[in-house]
């Protein structure tokens, strides 16, 4: 299992990142669609080449292919929403938030999946990405469509476990390879 073997990469002095990895992923209540939507759209906005060789095999496993689109629809058009309303958030000039976005963002609309599964990935996506208007706007859309705080906050948790996880093993491999060069 790939998540074993991410999890045995994670260094000593990371255990807790270790533990929090497999209760995240191999105790959540969510139900596998959710889950593994959540793992692999956070395995791709962490950025972490070896977090994402390790966990996406297992998301597509488990997802039908159009969840597994959908998963990746979810961290493209994120990756890019969360850089222009952060940007806009962060703005001083209040004139910003008034004017139209003109991006396309039609997967939102229409993303292949039911859209409080896409919703949540977008927030878990959103919420390694640190955009807070973002955060707001799906926490409210998944609030009213009747989903309960504990369901979001775990799909926030395996978003920073997720994250801290892809951090710490990058931060090993370039560790190892000055070492490696001396």
């Amino acid at each position: 299992m790939a998540l074993d073997e991410l999890k045995s990469a994670v260094p000593d002095y990371a255990k807790d990142l270790k533990l929090n990895l497999g209760s995240v992923i191999g105790n959540s209540e969510l139900p596998p669609q959710q889950l593994w939507g959540t793992v692999l759209a956070c395995a791709i906005a962490s950025r972490s080449p070896r977090v994402l060789r390790e966990l996406e095999p297992e998301a597509k496993a488990n997802l039908k292919p159009e969840a597994y689109q959908a998963a990746k629809s979810a961290a493209a058009v994120m990756a890019m929403n969360n850089v222009f309303y952060r940007t806009r958030h962060l703005l001083s000039d209040p004139e910003y938030g008034t004017m139209r976005a003109g991006l396309r963002m039609n997967v939102i609309g229409n993303p292949g999946v039911e859209k409080v599964d896409f919703e949540l990935w977008s927030l878990a996506v959103s919420a390694i990405n640190g955009c807070g208007m973002c955060l707001d706007s799906h926490e409210q859309v998944l609030r009213k469509a009747g989903v309960d705080r504990d369901t979001i906050q775990e799909a926030f948790k395996i978003a920073s476990v997720i994250q801290a996880v892809g951090a710490t093993l990058d931060a090993e491999a370039v560790l190892s390879e000055a070492v490696a060069a001396e």
